[in-house]
């Protein structure tokens, strides 16, 4: 099949090398936009998370009612594949929405449950405490943080939360060493 000529690559030969550009066939589908027309996606995306934003809590409040009922679960069945894989799902969500939503203090206490679901050896042998306090943690950051002070007290709690789950842990996996060197890992949730 012969190609039209004008479809056919330019050609630059060279005492060395060959240059070979190819013909444009996308030149129709562009249009210059004067500046005054010019789309900034950034500011639509935060005009639209502004918009949003008095919905953060109801949404928040609703991913923590979820995550109280895999907790009510968990309490009434014990740990199973479907109660553990739905804390750890609620819990992981609350991880990701929290930042964006404005309560990062309750994405890292999340964080924080994900790693205990995530490392500890034997489930039905963790402390009770050590999965409700992380539950009732997240439940209060989101239910009183109104104010910049109780922000304050929210992302104390959750640091001593993590401080917590991470000496359990450390002493639960003091023989597996793959999940010790996991331990280590700084957090990936924004404070």
């Amino acid at each position: 099949m012969v190609k039209d000529k004008q479809h056919a690559a330019m050609i630059q030969t060279f005492a060395d090398h060959a240059v070979i550009t190819p013909h444009n066939t996308l030149k129709h589908a562009i249009r210059s936009t004067p500046e005054r027309e010019l789309d900034d996606p950034v500011a639509r995306a935060e005009a639209a998370l502004a918009n949003l934003s008095s919905e953060f809590k109801t949404w928040m409040r609703a991913e923590c009612d979820r995550l109280a009922a895999a907790h009510a679960a968990v309490v009434a069945k014990g740990f199973t594949d479907a109660t553990r894989g739905e804390l750890f799902r609620a819990a992981h969500d609350i991880k990701g929405d929290a930042p964006t939503f404005g309560f990062p203090a309750a994405g890292a206490a999340a964080e924080s449950l994900c790693r205990i679901i995530e490392h500890a050896p034997d489930l039905d042998a963790l402390p009770t405490d050590l999965i409700r306090h992380h539950v009732d943690a997240v439940h209060a950051i989101v239910r009183e943080h109104n104010t910049i002070e109780k922000a304050g007290v929210a992302h104390e709690l959750s640091s001593r939360l993590r401080a917590v789950a991470d000496d359990y842990l450390k002493v639960a996996n003091k023989d597996r060493p793959e999940h010790l060197d996991a331990l280590a890992a700084p957090s990936i949730v924004p404070v």
